[in-house]
């Protein structure tokens, strides 16, 4: 039976280097799959996917990586799935986000070996990665430092998300500008305050609510939100309108944040904090979407 580990290893950049581990690799009866370099100022750190017997282990492959003079950083037994082409993976990964933004921090998460959620436990130090898209910041995290190509690889992918988001709100806006912004039957919304609460009204009928609610038992200047739009008034600005009214609201409470939670499937949540100008941090763990927005800087609504 083979066995397949994905690598990392670093050494100071010289000639030989790499062919110091290919010729104990060969020694050792161990097959190098893949290779994926990445160069820096000082030293290379290389990636590599390893086939080997089911006699190794991650001990043997680490000790194995030593013994040829690489500092090891870290191994992983893995899937046929490794050996897929990198610039495959990364467009695959770029139709999979701009089908489904929200689902960013999730892809690039797996893309680049990371996790979208800090942990509780006691482990090694995590390095972070940190992406904007449009407004929205997005950090993923792991044990193995990011290397300076995979920060650069990180950061496209987020401005080709932007761009594309921006092209789509812009193209909305030309739209909603060429009808008056008149929505269904000809009716402009209105929007109503009240309490914690502010209402998108249509003829009389409430077509989308927003409710600022108490604080978190754990940060008291931090409020949820429950925000939703009648389905068939969503897709034009009430939803956007509605986040900035309760974020207000919730300035007026004294909440320096406001979190929306919904389900990661939801296509509506990061276009609507983009078009809100805001700047919010959004996290996917599992199905649960989260977005924290500050909302120090907004002017109470009453």
């Amino acid at each position: 039976m083979t066995l397949l580990w994905r690598v990392r290893a670093s050494l100071p950049d010289r000639p030989g280097a790499l062919a110091a581990l290919a010729q104990r690799c060969a020694e050792a009866g161990v097959d190098i799959r893949r290779v994926q370099v990445f160069p820096g100022n000082d030293e290379v750190t290389d990636e590599l996917v390893l086939a080997t017997d089911d006699t190794w282990s991650e001990t043997g492959v680490a000790d194995l990586v030593t013994s040829s003079g690489w500092h090891h950083l870290t191994t992983q037994s893995v899937t046929e799935a490794a050996l897929t082409d990198q610039p495959t993976r990364f467009v695959q990964a770029a139709r999979s986000i701009l089908a489904r933004p929200n689902s960013f921090p999730e892809v690039v998460a797996q893309l680049f070996d990371a996790e979208t959620e800090p942990r509780d436990d006691d482990g090694p130090p995590l390095d972070s990665m940190e992406m904007t898209v449009g407004d929205v910041q997005v950090q993923v995290r792991r044990p193995v430092p990011f290397t300076d190509i995979e920060r650069a690889r990180g950061l496209a992918m987020a401005d080709l998300v932007s761009d594309v988001l921006q092209r789509s709100k812009e193209s909305a806006a030309i739209a909603a500008s060429s009808s008056h912004r008149r929505l269904g039957s000809g009716a402009t919304p209105s929007f109503l305050p009240d309490g914690d609460s502010v209402s998108a009204v249509v003829d009389g009928a409430v077509v989308g609510l927003a409710t600022v609610q108490d604080p978190l038992a754990e940060e008291d200047d931090v409020r949820p939100v429950a925000l939703r739009v009648d389905a068939g008034w969503q897709r034009r600005g009430i939803g956007t309108r509605l986040l900035v009214d309760a974020g207000r609201i919730a300035r007026g409470l004294g909440a320096n944040e406001i979190v929306l939670t919904t389900r990661s499937d939801n296509q509506a949540v990061l276009p609507m904090v983009l078009a809100a100008g805001l700047r919010g941090r959004i996290r996917m763990a599992g199905d649960v979407l989260t977005v924290r927005v500050p909302v120090r800087d907004l002017k109470p609504l009453v």
